[in-house]
């Protein structure tokens, strides 16, 4: 008999770490394993507001997939549509060309997209902060308004462009806003006497009550006056009513001149899930404790695109969509998988959370490893290190690091890479969420 051929769709924590698990457990003889990724490298997102920021190179958190995958092939694309009755795959190659790919055992890692509102201007004005792309982007960006700043005569133009609109208070948002508010801030004070650093502000907005709720009232509290005192204007229950190319307008009235909304107000599963008819909690497809689908035979979902029962609170919840449980789940599936095809049971998906850390550039930090708060220096140690060891290769780790110390001892860097510079940078140009097919669709392609 044939051996089965495994498809993994998605590159990121779940995905590459369920591969990595496969390779180590089976041979090359039980399974043919595919791994369906648009690109080379598995990213470390809670790093990319770093690369915004210049303080790492994208390269350091953007580990080559062929470094840690060894016998697993790899189709350069993204899955846009599945077909589980027939077991089936719909592959929109790099080049635009579909492709079908057979499956025997499916493993449904898509991760998720930047989540948007129907918010007028929105789609057409903000920028993302999901992929490697939008934070080399989002640099080039910033650092753009500053040298357009001081370059007109308009004192108008000059504000607008110095003021920076973030939105999204949890820790994608959080980083964004500190990191680039620290570049921007030496970057005015070294290199562009002409600006004002009054005229330089930058906004925090988030329609919660409190700033990253995770870490507690006590550590979201630090990290709210460590930025305030930064000078990071933070509005809380409030959100964007509107936004043009020049002006955001905000649900409590005021109208902020901008040329820059970020944002970060959360995600959403991957509009893959819509293909598959199966049944689904906030977006996200509903698996069970081993990952597999109800209904669809050798289909399994894990990762920020699954709602996976958390059996370590007991209280009914899914699982959160963090790198955390995404990589975990990953090595899980992986025993899960091998399990199945040796004929053996199969065990419940259990993680505790290990705790949080959130990085707020220089030596401000808030951290909450184990249950243990910690803010500043000690809470900075403890961030640095779990990224380092969360990083997948040993070059990512080494250049990381030097990353950091190279950015602590000779400054920041204020270089335009002239990425897309002609180009908005908007969400759907870097997020492509209009290529995915219907069920309809793929039901006709495949039966065709």
């Amino acid at each position: 008999m044939d051996a089965p051929n495994i498809v993994i769709v998605g590159g990121g924590f779940a995905g590459v770490e369920a591969a990595r698990g496969l390779e180590r457990t089976l041979a090359p003889t039980d399974a043919r394993i595919t791994l369906v990724s648009p690109a080379d490298y598995q990213l470390y997102l809670p790093l990319l507001p770093h690369v915004a920021a210049g303080v790492v190179t994208p390269q350091s958190v953007a580990p080559s997939l062929r470094r840690i995958l060894r016998c697993t092939e790899l189709v350069p694309g993204g899955v846009i549509g599945v077909d589980p009755g027939a077991k089936v795959c719909v592959v929109r190659k790099i080049t635009g060309e579909l492709v079908d790919l057979p499956y025997d055992y499916l493993l449904l890692t898509p991760g998720s997209v930047t989540r948007t509102f129907d918010i007028p201007g929105l789609l057409d004005e903000a920028r993302g902060m999901k992929t490697l792309a939008q934070a080399v982007y989002l640099r080039d960006h910033v650092i753009a308004q500053l040298d357009l700043a001081a370059a007109t005569l308009d004192e108008d133009e000059r504000a607008a462009r110095l003021q920076f609109v973030v939105v999204g208070g949890g820790y994608a948002g959080t980083e964004t806003a500190a990191c680039l508010q620290r570049l921007t801030t030496a970057a005015a004070k070294r290199y562009h006497p002409r600006i004002d650093p009054g005229l330089l502000k930058w906004h925090l907005i988030d329609v919660a009550p409190k700033l990253l709720p995770e870490l507690g009232d006590k550590l979201g509290a630090s990290a709210l006056r460590m930025l305030s005192e930064r000078g990071v204007q933070i509005s809380l229950e409030t959100s964007v009513a509107s936004v043009t190319e020049d002006k955001v307008t905000l649900t409590d009235g005021r109208v902020l001149p901008s040329r820059t909304l970020v944002w970060t107000a959360g995600v959403a599963a991957s509009p893959l899930v819509d293909s598959l008819g199966a049944e689904t909690v906030r977006g996200r497809i509903v698996a069970e404790p081993d990952f597999k689908v109800p209904g669809l035979d050798g289909v399994f979902a894990l990762g920020d695109a699954a709602a996976v029962p958390d059996l370590a609170k007991g209280d009914g919840s899914f699982c959160a969509p963090t790198a955390q449980h995404a990589a975990r789940q990953g090595r899980h599936a992986a025993k899960t998988l091998a399990a199945l095809l040796n004929g053996q049971p199969t065990t419940p998906y259990r993680h505790k959370d290990l705790g949080l850390v959130v990085d707020l550039g220089g030596h401000d930090a808030v951290s909450k490893p184990l249950g243990i708060g910690l803010k500043g220096v000690p809470a900075q140690v403890v961030a640095r290190g779990y990224h380092l060891y969360a990083l997948r290769t040993g070059t990512a780790r080494f250049r990381t690091g030097a990353n950091w110390f190279l950015n602590a001892v000779a400054g920041n860097d204020f270089v335009r890479t002239g990425f897309l510079a002609d180009r908005k940078g908007t969400l759907g140009e870097f997020e492509h969420t209009h290529v995915y097919l219907t069920p309809e669709e793929v039901a006709a392609r495949t039966r065709a």
